[in-house]
């Protein structure tokens, strides 16, 4: 049944769009701190030859390195001043949410309200800065240590100078994107950091659907494969509309109070429980716990020979995990299932729930508050992630199968689809907030209008 949110939002007169001047304004600065993220991702680093840098995106093809230029919009593959994207203020964000669960005293201080989360965010500042730091020390040197097929080197003149610059460049670089996603969700529409990892996974789909219509017009793709294909990502963005939406309610009920007119009434709401509590993150880090050591091997299958044992198990290696193999995709889902448990025992602590609903008086019909409250909610907290880490490692790893059972020379990522319809879904429902609250300033007007008028 629908909420009484999603009633109000479906009755939305989208004719006074025109007149929600706040949201227009908006709107246009959200577009433009986006444009300003294509151009900076089109900038590269000072002393990078980029013909040395395409067969380097080349050789890596299917690593980690791969897998984070998706994020950046193919500003990683140029080598550009924000190459490592907003990848590392995610990760210090997930670090210190981590942190907070297991350090006692950073707990207390996410418990002291709107100071607490000011002084966590400065930490995330702190840890992004450390994170680039050491990502874009180690960018350089390997820029260093590689070369093209001519012998000549992807860094003009390498040495200190050049790893101080381009350390110094992605760290002002990210930090830069870390700013402009801050102002995107304080003056634009929707969460900032989002909607430029959005952005720069939308700026690769025009080159996917050339690469795709492409294989068709060669005859690389048969026609019925590439239909099956536009089928197939339909069917996933509705199935992905259709299970972020889906919760779990738990029935609250509230002792009853006297009204106004002398009755007993007793007040009930529900709890939300999502079926995806973990969101995004499950992929993310399984993809990156997965392709590290796919790197890691690649770099060193550059300089190995297959004669020996070493060359042999670094060569095999390489074989058994990349796309689409049995072993991949095995630690993928089960990389994907962990991680959805883990996170969603992260974000979500039933014990603090129950104390919280046993301080205003709130109780679960049927089940004593405290702990038995608590046990119920882990108990219908853990049954509905099963439903969650399923959803997540169909949607992720059907791709990963009709890419390499169909040899479709382009990557589909099941991650990339997530992303961009929970952000386009969030920045839709704050759309429809922005319009729901200019009709009931309309209201309020008219209403005092007609009040002076009496």
């Amino acid at each position: 049944m629908a909420s009484r949110a999603d009633a109000m939002a479906s009755n939305l007169n989208l004719s006074k769009f025109g007149q929600a001047t706040e949201l227009k304004k908006r709107l246009w600065f959200t577009i433009g701190v986006l444009i300003v993220f294509r151009m900076l991702s089109f900038i590269p680093l000072p002393g990078i030859d980029p013909t040395i840098l395409q067969s380097l995106a080349n050789q890596t093809r299917g690593g980690v390195l791969d897998f984070f230029n998706t994020f950046s919009g193919g500003s990683l593959t140029r080598m550009s001043i924000i190459a490592l994207g907003v990848m590392p203020y995610i990760t210090a964000s997930i670090v210190v949410q981590l942190a907070t669960t297991l350090s006692p005293a950073l707990g207390a201080i996410k418990k002291e309200g709107e100071s607490g989360r000011k002084r966590l965010n400065q930490y995330t500042r702190y840890g992004t800065v450390a994170l680039t730091a050491i990502q874009g020390y180690f960018i350089a040197v390997g820029l260093e240590s590689f070369g093209g097929s001519g012998g000549q080197s992807a860094v003009v003149d390498p040495g200190m100078l050049f790893r101080i610059t381009a350390v110094i460049s992605l760290i002002g670089g990210t930090m830069f994107l870390m700013w402009l996603g801050e102002q995107i969700t304080s003056r634009g529409v929707g969460n900032g950091v989002s909607l430029i990892i959005m952005a720069g996974i939308v700026a690769q789909l025009p080159t996917t659907l050339v690469n795709l219509f492409e294989g068709g017009r060669t005859g690389s793709l048969s026609p019925f494969l590439i239909l099956t294909i536009v089928i197939v990502a339909l069917g996933l963005i509705g199935f992905i509309c259709f299970m972020e939406r889906a919760q779990r309610r738990v029935l609250i009920q509230y002792p009853k109070r006297q009204t106004q007119r002398g009755m007993m009434q007793a007040d009930r709401s529900h709890l939300p429980l999502k079926i995806n509590t973990s969101g995004v993150i499950p992929p993310i880090f399984a993809s990156s716990l997965l392709l590290m050591p796919l790197t890691i091997t690649q770099f060193a299958g550059q300089r190995t020979a297959g004669e020996s044992q070493w060359g042999d198990f670094i060569i095999g290696l390489n074989q058994y995990l990349q796309h689409g193999t049995p072993l991949y995709m095995a630690l993928y889902g089960a990389g994907i299932i962990f991680f959805a448990f883990f996170y969603t025992a992260v974000v979500f602590n039933p014990e603090e729930t129950a104390d919280n609903l046993k301080r205003y008086g709130g109780f679960i019909p049927g089940i004593r508050p405290g702990k038995n409250t608590a046990d119920y909610l882990d108990y219908v907290l853990t049954r509905i992630t099963v439903i969650g880490a399923a959803y997540l490692t169909i949607i992720c790893l059907l791709p990963e199968y009709l890419v390499s059972a169909a040899g479709i020379p382009f990557y589909l990522g099941g991650t990339s689809l997530l992303i961009v319809v929970n952000v386009t879904m969030d920045t839709v429902t704050q759309i429809q907030s922005h319009l729901l609250a200019h009709q009931y300033g309309d209201l309020i007007k008219k209403a005092k209008l007609k009040g002076r008028a009496r």
